[in-house]
């Protein structure tokens, strides 16, 4: 009898063994974070139970190096990492600007990670000038404590797949947010949401990857039409409050809501989020690991989403650097974090892309190109300090794209990987892999390195650790 008793507890040891370990929740931990220019606080606001974890169980380290801050979640036991990710914020972006020298300001921020088997630290990082990262807060997180949110994430009748093609787990998920759509624009939000997954999973490298996608959408019907443009003297209590003119900039597009836009994306699987805005101004915007945002119906939004998504989704900076942007010039030239920008002109550190006998610094036609942008962007001006309709800008757009696009398709170099000097905002002392890109201009392709980024982070969500 003895025996046959530990015979049975050993099957059902071995059963218990080779059975797969359950999926487990989503921890999201919410935080306060305060500061200026030259100095920063955190502070925990709370720990909430969402639906379960939808990222790859192989992949919860992230090997990238992405990001201007990145956390971990350690064992204090072992001291061994459990997850990890980088990312950038709002905040990281507020406080280059002008303001950030003058007052403090505070923005809600989030972290999500799997929950843990017992006690943990989550430790935040944030990117220095030597290129590191370097601890900057820590919180202990106890998945017993009794203080946890455990009501789970709101109902999810609201959530309808756009593209589906498999278990969450292994594929990205997007999320399909809509802002300004009022409840009898419900079938338009529904075309749009559409039309946003075709776009997205229609420019290379998504379009060839598309059976790594999941693309969810979630109704969030406002009470009025359109979100707030606040220098067009447009105010809109939306539902997501998603608005124009994010730190003084016209067309800059944020939701700086972050618990009201955390809990309605809750309601889906997601490791990337697009704020989809029901509006017709020229706008968007993209932080690494946030979200992108994109106005429904400007003839450029097509250009716009993906280009956010780039900045969303693999960290991608801009290249441009001839339109006015909120963030403040600086002499000090240090090595950005992203993949499609560099300081080293003569060793770009994509330099194993680069064709023998490419010149590095690369040649291009940059005083040709400046001339038209000095052009150009005294119409705009032009244009938006008379008033005129949307149409208008949208024209010049056009005009200046296909001027553009003649031009950088001159010279011996204009296919190459390269180091074309002029990027992240700055003419002079940063390069960028090609002499066009989506990055750079309204162009409808991202170049090599962009390309490679992407596929990157890709991987991350979709294959094992290799």
């Amino acid at each position: 009898m003895i025996r046959f008793a530990l015979l049975v507890a050993l099957l059902f040891a071995s059963a218990a063994a080779s059975a797969p370990a359950a999926t487990p929740a989503t921890f999201r931990l919410d935080y306060f974070h305060t500061g200026n220019a030259e100095e920063e606080r955190f502070a925990l606001d709370g720990v909430v139970v969402e639906g379960e974890w939808a990222g790859h169980p192989g992949r919860r380290l992230d090997d990238t190096n992405l990001g201007r801050y990145r956390f971990s979640v350690i064992d204090p036991l072992t001291q061994s990492t459990l997850y990890s990710r980088g990312f950038a914020s709002i905040y990281g972006e507020w406080e280059t600007t002008g303001e950030a020298r003058r007052i403090n300001r505070t923005f809600h921020e989030s972290l999500r990670f799997p929950e843990p088997p017992g006690p943990v630290q989550v430790v935040l990082k944030k990117r220095g000038p030597d290129g590191l990262f370097h601890e900057v807060w820590s919180v202990a997180v106890d998945p017993g404590d009794a203080t946890i949110d455990r009501t789970g994430p709101p109902p999810a009748d609201n959530v309808w797949a756009v593209v589906e093609s498999g278990p969450p787990s292994v594929k990205v998920d997007v999320v399909l947010l809509g802002d300004g759509y009022t409840a009898e624009e419900t079938e338009k939000w529904h075309r749009d949401a559409r039309r946003m997954a075709d776009l997205l999973l229609g420019t290379s490298p998504l379009k060839e990857r598309r059976s790594d996608f999941n693309i969810w959408a979630v109704d969030t019907p406002s009470r009025r039409s359109g979100v707030a443009r606040p220098s067009d003297g447009i105010q809109r209590r939306s539902a997501l409050r998603v608005r124009y003119d994010a730190f003084g900039s016209e067309r800059y597009v944020l939701a700086f809501d972050n618990l009201r836009l955390r809990e309605a994306a809750a309601a889906a699987p997601y490791e990337a989020m697009v704020l989809v805005v029901n509006d017709r101004k020229y706008g968007g915007g993209g932080i690494f690991n946030l979200y992108a945002t994109v106005s429904s119906d400007n003839g450029f939004a097509p250009y716009v989403l993906v280009h956010e998504f780039g900045h969303h989704f693999a960290g991608l900076a801009d290249e441009y650097y001839t339109s006015s942007v909120a963030y403040e010039s600086s002499s000090e030239r240090p090595e950005p974090w992203e993949l499609n920008v560099t300081a080293r002109g003569e060793t770009p550190k994509w330099l194993d892309l680069v064709a023998p006998g490419v010149p590095l610094p690369t040649p291009w036609a940059k005083e040709e190109f400046e001339a038209v942008q000095t052009e150009i962007q005294a119409r705009r001006r032009q244009i938006r300090a008379e008033g005129r309709p949307e149409e208008q800008m949208e024209a010049l757009f056009r005009e200046e794209q296909g001027r553009v696009e003649a031009l950088l398709a001159q010279g011996p170099h204009q296919e190459s990987v390269g180091a074309f000097e002029g990027a992240n905002y700055e003419a002079k002392g940063y390069f960028r892999p090609q002499a066009n890109c989506m990055m750079f201009t309204r162009s409808e392709e991202f170049c090599a390195v962009c390309r490679r980024a992407l596929e990157q982070v890709i991987d991350l969500y979709t294959r094992p650790a290799p």
